[in-house]
């Protein structure tokens, strides 16, 4: 029987989508990154050996273990980090708690969570440096959660003093406005929105998120340049939507990698170029250590 159902598991694996592997050979960046210095979006996945995949999970990434995400910090100067949960381990946090408690306090978390989870897991999460929770609207990894449940558990973690990370596709921030401005809880937009350069500054969803940011409990995040980019390496299309966010709320901006990159469609980055992009939306160095530095630490509560 157990045969079976291995078999049966890795048969399911194969009819999966597997994303693309991050670039091996990663750029010292030209950009010096302040002391301290936070990527406040990246994963970890796996190894699947030791952290199996959820069944459930709309793709199959590479194994991206914390001993690689430590390597990439190390060439690109990153001293601190925030690691979320992707979907692809769906409700079990268990490779990022291991992450964090091998990280000696240089680590966070943001978690994935359902209904079911007990008061004792919440505050084990909490323990275990998780300071806020995510939800997938993005249609390709199976669209807007149960929004009931998704209530219940923003409920819940409010009163832990975490956050809420809510991951979209452009349209959704339109479809989804008024639900998104009801959550009583600080909430963190994924990569600037996922709105695509070629809609221009003016697109609708771009400006519904630059409303959302002249509100006190909106934070976003000016990664995934590579994302919403038409024009490819090195990305410099998303630097004007990156620069707009931060002109409206510079005290509420994240900055991230998002490595390994999961489901990169067109242009894999290279880790440095991303980096070299901070001091083109963040001008001078007291902007820059604001974005790197002391916004991730108020957030996430970083121990000095």
């Amino acid at each position: 029987m157990e045969r079976h159902e291995e078999m049966s598991a890795k048969s399911d694996a194969l009819t999966l989508p597997s994303c693309m592997p991050p670039d091996p050979d990663t750029r010292k960046p030209a950009f010096r990154m302040p002391a301290k210095a936070c990527d406040a979006h990246c994963h970890v996945f796996g190894p699947g050996h030791v952290f199996p995949y959820a069944p459930t999970r709309k793709y199959t990434p590479p194994d991206a273990p914390k001993e690689k995400l430590k390597e990439l910090h190390r060439i690109l100067g990153v001293e601190r980090a925030v690691i979320v949960q992707a979907s692809c381990h769906g409700t079990d946090n268990s490779a990022m708690l291991d992450a964090i408690a091998h990280s000696k306090g240089a680590y966070r978390g943001v978690c994935s969570a359902s209904t079911e989870f007990s008061d004792a897991e919440f505050r084990r999460l909490h323990d275990g440096g998780i300071r806020g929770v995510r939800f997938n609207f993005v249609r390709h990894l199976g669209g807007a959660p149960d929004l009931a449940k998704m209530r219940k558990v923003v409920e819940r973690v409010r009163e832990l003093g975490w956050h809420l990370v809510i991951h979209v596709d452009a349209e959704q921030l339109v479809e989804f406005e008024d639900l998104f401005a009801s959550f009583a809880i600080p909430k963190v937009i994924d990569h600037m929105g996922r709105v695509p350069t070629s809609g221009g500054i003016h697109q609708k969803p771009f400006q519904n998120l630059l409303e959302f940011m002249r509100r006190d409990d909106f934070w976003v995040k000016v990664c995934g340049s590579e994302r919403i980019s038409q024009a490819g390496p090195p990305f410099y299309d998303a630097v004007p939507y990156a620069m707009a966010l931060i002109d409206v709320a510079p005290d509420r901006i994240l900055w991230g990698t998002d490595w390994p990159h999961p489901n990169i469609r067109k242009f894999m980055p290279n880790d440095g170029d991303l980096v070299d992009l901070v001091p083109l939306f963040a001008r001078d160095t007291a902007l820059q250590k604001k974005v790197l530095v002391d916004n991730p630490h108020r957030l996430y509560q970083f121990d000095d």
